[in-house]
């Protein structure tokens, strides 16, 4: 319960913020959200971007889910929440910049790399980070005899890469990259070291931002 009452304080205190020094920014806000930029992050307590970022409110778009993947374009009667807020962001809100951003010690990856959910036909988990399986191949074709704990940092990265390659099977997500309306970014932030890297298409490697 302490817990609880700790975020319930917390709120008080945004609330102040709220009404006192940033009231003109909230006062733009209630009239409506104009965020540049889509991040899509992992659940993981540990990475919440708007803390990350140091964002205020309104800056910032975010989707999260277990390791921040984005599945591809897939028009059937399923729920698709990661595609809605895509197509949202991207559609009505015109954003400028989309980030998929992994990170190290991740659960989800680590799930898809020991491979026992995904056998499981009544894991959800499973069903879901089944959606990295591609990474999980590539990483397991060029880094076959490297130990278990490298090849899932590999996947963390790799998976990544998938993510942003699937965010072109979208028609529209496509369309507004080919336009130079839309940049895509990969990012992955090193929990151990407390770096930031961001993926560089010339060199083809992760490279230090921060």
């Amino acid at each position: 319960m302490k817990d609880v009452q700790d975020f319930i304080a917390g709120f008080k205190d945004f609330r102040q913020g709220w009404v006192g020094p940033d009231a003109d920014l909230y006062e733009h806000l209630k009239k409506g959200q104009n965020p540049r930029a889509l991040l899509i992050g992992c659940s993981d307590s540990r990475v919440d971007p708007a803390i990350l970022t140091r964002c205020a409110p309104g800056d910032l778009f975010v989707v999260r889910n277990v390791a921040n993947l984005v599945p591809p374009c897939q028009n059937d009667a399923a729920y698709h929440g990661v595609s809605a807020a895509l197509e949202y962001a991207v559609c009505h809100l015109e954003v400028e910049h989309i980030i998929v951003m992994g990170h190290s010690q991740c659960g989800g990856i680590r799930a898809l790399m020991e491979g026992s959910l995904l056998e499981k036909k009544d894991s959800f988990i499973g069903k879901w980070v089944s959606l990295g399986q591609k990474a999980k191949d590539r990483v397991l074709a060029n880094l076959p005899e490297k130990p278990f704990d490298v090849q899932v940092k590999a996947c963390e990265r790799t998976s990544v890469l998938e993510s942003l390659d699937n965010l072109m099977t979208f028609p529209w997500v496509r369309q507004r990259v080919e336009e130079g309306a839309l940049a895509l970014h990969g990012w992955y932030f090193d929990i151990e070291t407390g770096t930031l890297a961001g993926y560089d298409q010339h060199s083809r490697r992760f490279e230090v931002l921060a």
